[in-house]
C-alpha cells in the first residue's frame, strides 16, 4: 500500500517511522517511509476494559502489523489522556481506558517494540500538522477538539506547549459561566466541557426539557426542526466555546484558530454561534481572526504521531529492566 506523502507528516526525516493513534475505541497505525509516504495502515479495537498492560500489548501488536519486516527506526504515539512527553507518563485520564492514568507509556511501549518511542496527548499530536502547515518559526496556533470531551493544544512562536505534567492545552477545564455549578468529570465544577461537549449539550437539553436523549445528533435533529430548547442547548454550548477561545486568543495572539472534533460537524447553527461569541471577545488587533475547520482529516492524529519522533524526547528500550 502506498498513498504518497501526507502533508504535515514526517517527510524529509530520512527514516522509516511508525505512527499510532490510541483512542478509547480503536487504535490506528501507519508506517511512514523516509519521504513521508504511507507504506501500510492497520486499525484494531482498543481493549479499553482490560487494563493498561493489555492496551500496551495491543499498541505493540498494531506496530508489528504495519511493520512486519521491522524497518522502522522509531515510533510515535498520540494517546488519549494527559500525557507528559518528557517523562512518557500518562499523568491523568478518564475511565474510558481502565487503569490508564499512571501508565509508563513511553517506556512500556519501547520495551514491547524494541523501538525508541515519542509520545504525546492525541489532541496536541493532531494539532502538529496544523502548526507545520502555518510555516515559519514564529507561527502560533490555538487548536480545539470538541467531541465526547473538550481538548485543545496551544503553540506559540513555532513551539507546541506541553507544560507541567503535560497539562498545557486542556481548555475543557477552563471555567465557563454557562457551566456554573455543574459537576465536571475531573471532580471540579463549572468547566467548559460539561456544557460544550457532545454529552454536555445533550445533558443541557435534558435539563431544559426534562426529556432524556440518547446522543447529540438527536438534539441536532430536533433543532433542525425548530425545537427551541434544542436550539438553545446547541447555541449555549457553542457560545461557551467561542467565549473561551476568544479570551485565549487575546492572551496568546494566535495566527490561526482551529476548531475540530465531531461536535462542530452538526452544522452551521453550532458554527455560527461559536464564531459570533468568539468575535465578540476579540481585542482590536485580532479582529478579522475567525475559527476555521482543520486542514487535515482522519489522518491528522496518526501522521502527527509519526512526526513526534522528530520533535520530542525519545524513550528507549531497556528502561523497565
Amino acid at each position: 500500500m502506498n498513498t504518497g506523502p501526507l502533508p504535515g507528516g514526517p517527510e524529509g526525516t530520512g527514516a522509516v517511522v511508525i505512527g499510532l493513534d490510541l483512542g478509547g475505541t480503536k487504535i490506528d497505525a501507519a508506517l511512514f517511509g523516509a519521504d513521508g509516504t504511507v507504506l501500510a495502515r492497520r486499525t484494531r479495537p482498543t481493549p479499553a476494559g482490560d487494563g493498561s498492560a493489555a492496551v500496551l500489548d495491543a499498541l505493540a501488536a498494531a506496530a508489528a502489523e504495519v511493520d512486519p519486516d521491522r524497518t522502522a527506526t522509531a515510533l510515535g504515539i498520540a494517546a488519549a489522556g494527559v500525557v507528559d512527553p518528557r517523562t512518557g507518563m500518562v499523568t491523568s485520564a478518564t475511565d474510558s481506558i481502565r487503569g490508564w492514568a499512571g501508565t509508563a507509556l513511553g517506556a512500556g511501549l519501547a520495551h514491547r517494540t524494541g523501538l525508541p518511542v515519542a509520545c504525546d496527548n492525541d489532541v496536541r499530536a493532531t494539532a502538529g500538522p496544523e502548526l507545520a502547515a502555518l510555516g515559519g518559526e514564529h507561527a502560533s496556533l490555538l487548536f480545539a477538539a470538541i467531541g465526547t470531551g473538550v481538548g485543545g493544544a496551544v503553540a506559540v512562536d513555532g513551539r507546541m506547549l506541553h507544560g507541567a505534567s503535560g497539562m498545557a492545552g486542556h481548555i475543557g477545564h477552563l471555567p465557563s459561566p454557562q457551566a456554573a455549578g455543574l459537576p465536571c468529570t475531573c471532580g471540579s465544577t463549572g468547566h467548559l466541557e460539561v456544557i460544550a461537549s457532545g454529552p454536555g449539550i445533550a445533558a443541557h437539553y435534558e435539563r431544559l426539557t426534562g426529556t432524556p436523549v440518547d446522543r447529540l445528533e438527536t438534539v441536532a435533529g430536533r433543532a433542525a426542526r425548530g425545537n427551541a430548547q434544542a436550539v438553545r442547548a446547541i447555541t449555549t454550548g457553542a457560545a461557551a466555546v467561542g467565549r473561551v477561545l476568544g479570551g485565549l486568543a487575546n492572551a496568546l495572539g494566535p495566527d490561526r484558530v482551529v476548531v475540530g472534533g465531531g461536535v462542530p460537524r452538526i452544522g452551521p447553527l453550532y458554527g455560527d454561534a461559536l464564531a459570533a461569541a468568539f468575535t465578540a471577545e476579540l481585542m482590536p488587533p485580532l479582529r478579522g481572526l475567525t475559527p476555521v475547520a482543520p486542514l487535515f482529516g482522519h489522518d491528522a492524529a496518526v501522521l502527527g504521531a509519526a512526526a513526534l519522533t522528530t520533535t520530542l524526547t525519545l524513550h528507549h528500550p531497556g528502561a523497565l529492566r
